[in-house]
């Protein structure tokens, strides 16, 4: 039996998802982004517990089908982005489509739907997040960031990161408080 989870988007929330799992005595098996694989069927009781234990660390037990959907196309989308050394050769479509196996048309309308922006901008918000951390971490200049991200150019990088921030990258660089986003708020 799977469970999904909304805003579970880092290893720190896989680590309060098993933690919580274990103290309710929930026998899972593997833990992922959003998902949780549960090797027994689980009480009504189990089930209410374990949503209120998760609503504690602003973590969300999913019911509904179209929102389990959305939670993993945000996921397979900060996975690729922030959890993977190389971004996909593919484009994003085929990449997300295959990861999903749905039709990529059904999911964009379906996210646009729901989450009010699409596929692709959510891409995007989600790679100057990383921009945003690579430019902190100050191990990579912004040519070879553009490199990573698959940019076509350092100036159509530097133009979107304008374009979503208001800022020029070392203008961002430069800032002395330096705003980052969490993940489940893109």
């Amino acid at each position: 039996m799977k469970l999904y989870i909304k805003y579970m988007v880092s290893l720190r929330c896989k680590m309060i998802v098993q933690e919580t799992l274990d103290r309710l005595g929930i026998h899972h098996g593997v833990v992922d982004l959003g998902v949780v694989e549960v090797r027994d069927d689980i009480s009504a009781e189990q089930h209410n517990q374990l949503k209120i234990n998760l609503l504690n660390f602003g973590l969300e037990l999913m019911d509904d089908r179209k929102a389990i959907l959305i939670e993993k196309i945000k996921n397979v989308i900060i996975d690729m982005v922030h959890y993977t050394d190389e971004l996909p050769k593919t484009n994003n479509s085929t990449y997300i489509q295959a990861k999903l196996d749905y039709d990529y048309t059904y999911l964009t309308n379906l996210f646009s739907e729901v989450a009010g922006i699409t596929i692709e901008q959510y891409i995007i918000a989600q790679k100057i997040e990383r921009v945003k951390e690579l430019l902190l971490y100050d191990e990579l200049n912004l040519t070879q960031i553009a490199y990573k991200l698959h940019y076509s150019s350092v100036a159509h990088l530097s133009n979107q990161f304008k374009k979503v921030t208001g800022l020029t990258p070392s203008f961002f660089k430069r800032l002395k408080h330096k705003k980052r986003i969490e993940l489940e708020m893109i």
